[in-house]
């Protein structure tokens, strides 16, 4: 491999991830808010909510990085609880890092990303950390699921609650990407994307680097292929010949989909579910076959065989439209 080839091999989330407020979709308030924190110099505790792939670190970054300029990182500490969630961690290197004075600004800016993961004792001695360094340090936390943080923290923070990017934010940052790239994507395809990863643009920025490797002109079947997941139309039909009636059909279409793309239960049942509200059925006949989804899920969860209870589930539906 030659050494632009290699210059070139880079993970694109890393690539394309913003550097300015300016290029963060989604969340206009919080970004708003983020900058006025930059302009004014000084900001309190934050406390970032929200699902993976919403842009909770990458605001971090932007954060530090417009705060201290080219000094970021010497004023600014990332770690993530996940890997090191006991009290040592805040003793040891939040502590000693929060206790010294910024090189440059007016205080040192600590990132404890997937900080639900800490324990409740690292996360007392976390809240005493936040008490005694006020004047020196600032901290961001990073969770999936706020009510995981316990009351004095975010009580001690301003919490900022992020949501998966909707579907004409997802559609720009894929064209804006296919265009730097040079390669072709079609609105199926970034439909796709969307219902695959439902907004996560981590998700969608890696699959789209996956695909652009295979082809440069990605559709619906390219994407399907990189993540190993059932096509919605495939699953659609199964439902629809189950509903009908047609039971060794609709299970013969089921098997051969099973081993053909290689899915375990669990896939199917919750392609299966995801599907069910794009039928063209009443709401009450909805919502009993999603009760049935939830049953065989909580089978399989406990062991039970895959085919044997995607059967069952395709018996129940023709009970229940009967």
């Amino acid at each position: 491999m030659k050494a632009k080839e290699f210059k070139d091999s880079v993970i694109w989330t890393e690539k394309y991830r913003p550097k300015d407020f300016s290029e963060v979709l989604g969340h206009s308030e919080i970004v708003k808010r983020g900058r006025a924190f930059v302009q004014n110099k000084n900001m309190p505790h934050l406390l970032f909510s929200g699902p993976a792939g919403s842009g909770k670190t990458t605001l971090a970054l932007i954060i530090a990085k417009k705060f201290f300029g080219k000094a970021w990182h010497e004023n600014f500490l990332e770690l993530n609880a996940s890997d090191e969630r006991g009290i040592d961690v805040v003793r040891q290197k939040v502590k000693g890092f929060a206790r010294t004075k910024a090189f440059s600004g007016p205080f040192k800016i600590i990132f404890l990303d997937e900080s639900d993961a800490l324990t409740k004792e690292a996360q007392q001695a976390l809240r005493r950390t936040m008490e005694m360094f006020t004047g020196t340090c600032r901290f961001i936390l990073s969770c999936n699921v706020s009510s995981k943080i316990i009351d004095p923290i975010q009580s001690r923070c301003s919490i900022f609650r992020f949501k998966l990017l909707d579907k004409k934010d997802v559609a720009r940052v894929v064209e804006r990407i296919a265009k730097q790239e040079k390669f072709k994507i079609n609105n199926k395809a970034i439909e796709g994307l969307y219902d695959v990863s439902n907004g996560d643009l981590r998700r969608v920025i890696n699959i789209l680097q996956a695909s652009a490797s295979i082809s440069k002109n990605i559709n619906e079947n390219t994407i399907y292929e990189i993540i190993a997941e059932v096509k919605p139309a495939d699953i659609k039909t199964i439902i629809e010949m189950a509903l009908k009636g047609s039971f060794l059909d609709a299970r013969n279409r089921l098997l051969d989909v099973m081993l053909k793309q290689g899915l375990g239960g669990l896939d199917i049942v919750k392609a299966i579910q995801k599907e069910i509200w794009n039928l063209d059925i009443k709401e009450e006949e909805k919502l009993k076959l999603v009760e049935k989804c939830g049953e065989i899920e909580f089978r399989l969860v406990e062991g039970s065989d895959d085919f044997v209870q995607l059967e069952a589930l395709l018996a129940s539906f023709i009970l229940a439209k009967k």
